[in-house]
């Protein structure tokens, strides 16, 4: 049987994993979006109308693990997608990604 100090470790140790794998999702999606204006495409997305419009969807659908795909997201991630075409980044990266902008 395991010892109830042994049970809260695992629990926290799993939850600092999440965390840490999250932020590093967050992070590299966040990287991918500012870093756009260096790879040579045409725009910065931090100053982006279409992607800044999108962050109360892009928080809908991290909160809901992506029940909840809203227009303006929607918009959003076509117009990523359009302007770096070789971006591999997940759709909850992205949308984490615009909400860190």
């Amino acid at each position: 049987m395991l010892k109830p100090n042994y049970l809260l470790a695992l629990c926290l140790m799993g939850a600092a994993h999440a965390q840490a794998t999250s932020f590093v999702m967050t992070t590299d999606a966040l990287v991918s979006l500012s870093m756009s204006a260096t790879k040579g495409t045409s725009s910065n997305f931090k100053d982006d109308k279409i992607v800044l419009a999108a962050k109360d969807d892009a928080a809908a659908f991290v909160a809901s693990h992506g029940e909840i795909r809203g227009v303006q997201l929607e918009s959003a991630l076509q117009h990523i997608r359009r302007t770096l075409p070789a971006l591999r980044d997940t759709d909850e990266q992205l949308a984490r990604g615009i909400l860190a902008l």
